[in-house]
C-alpha cells in the first residue's frame, strides 16, 4: 500500500499539541526503496520567537527561514558540529514553531540501521516479545544517524507521500502513558523557558515485534 503521512492540518497546530500527538507516531525513511522506521517516543516543542530555547528567537534567518514556511516540513540542522537533528514544523506560516524528535523505538529496517548506528553492547530485557536495545536511538542525534537523516532533507514536505521523509500513524497512547518534564540541554536558557515542561515522553507498548537485526 502506499503510504499516508500524517496531514498537513495536523502540524498546524500549536507545538505541545504536535509533540503530545506525535508520540506514538510512525517516523519513516525512504532510502533506496527501504523503508527505516521507528515509533516515537519522546519529542519536545520550541514555540515562536519569545522561547529564548528556540531558534527562532533571533528572527528570520537563513538557518529558521524553514520555520517560518508551511507546517509540515522538516527542519534539519547541525547541532555542535556533531549530530544532525531532525524537527518538524508547526504552527502556520509565518509562525516560526517546531518539534524536535528525541527518540524512536525501531521496529522496520533495523539492519541498515544498525549499520548506520551500531546497537550497544547492552541489549535491554525482552518485554512483552518486544525485544528493546538500550541507548540505541534514545537521542535526538542518534536518530538522525539511524535513519540516515543529515541536512539533505532540511526542508523536506513531510506531508508528500512520494518523499524521502514522512510520519504516518502509529499506535494510539493514552494520557496517562505520557510523562513531562523540562526540555534537555538548554543549561544556557534563563526562566521561565528552562523549566517548561515542554518534553514529552512514553514508553510505547508491544504491538508487533520488530524485525530481527
Amino acid at each position: 500500500m502506499p503510504p499516508v503521512p500524517l496531514e498537513r492540518s495536523f502540524y498546524a497546530r500549536n507545538p505541545l499539541e504536535v509533540a503530545r500527538g506525535l508520540l506514538g507516531a510512525r517516523l519513516v525513511r525512504l532510502l533506496e526503496g527501504q523503508r527505516l522506521a521507528g515509533l516515537i517516543c519522546e519529542a519536545e516543542a520550541y514555540w515562536g520567537e519569545e522561547d529564548l530555547a528556540c531558534h527562532a528567537r533571533a528572527g528570520l534567518t537563513p538557518r529558521t527561514q524553514v520555520m517560518y514556511g508551511p507546517p509540515g516540513h522538516s527542519y534539519v540542522y547541525f547541532n555542535y558540529g556533531v549530530h544532525w537533528m531532525l524537527n518538524v514544523v508547526t504552527e502556520p506560516e509565518g509562525m516560526p514553531s517546531a518539534v524536535l524528535i528525541r527518540g524512536i523505538q525501531p521496529v522496520e529496517g533495523l539492519e541498515r540501521m544498525a549499520a548506520f548506528r551500531p546497537m550497544p553492547a547492552h541489549r535491554g530485557d525482552n518485554r512483552n516479545d518486544r525485544q528493546t536495545v538500550v541507548g540505541w536511538t534514545d537521542g535526538p542525534g542518534k536518530v538522525t544517524r539511524a535513519l540516515g537523516i543529515t541536512g539533505d532533507l532540511n526542508g523536506v514536505d513531510l506531508c508528500d507521500p512520494d518523499g524521502p521523509l514522512w510520519i504516518e500513524a502509529g499506535v494510539q497512547l493514552p494520557d496517562e502513558a505520557v510523562r513531562r518534564g523540562p526540555r534537555v540541554g538548554i543549561h544556557s536558557v534563563p526562566e521561565p523557558w528552562k523549566s517548561k515542561n515542554w518534553r514529552f515522553l512514553a514508553e510505547i507498548p508491544a504491538s508487533e515485534p520488530p524485525e530481527k537485526p
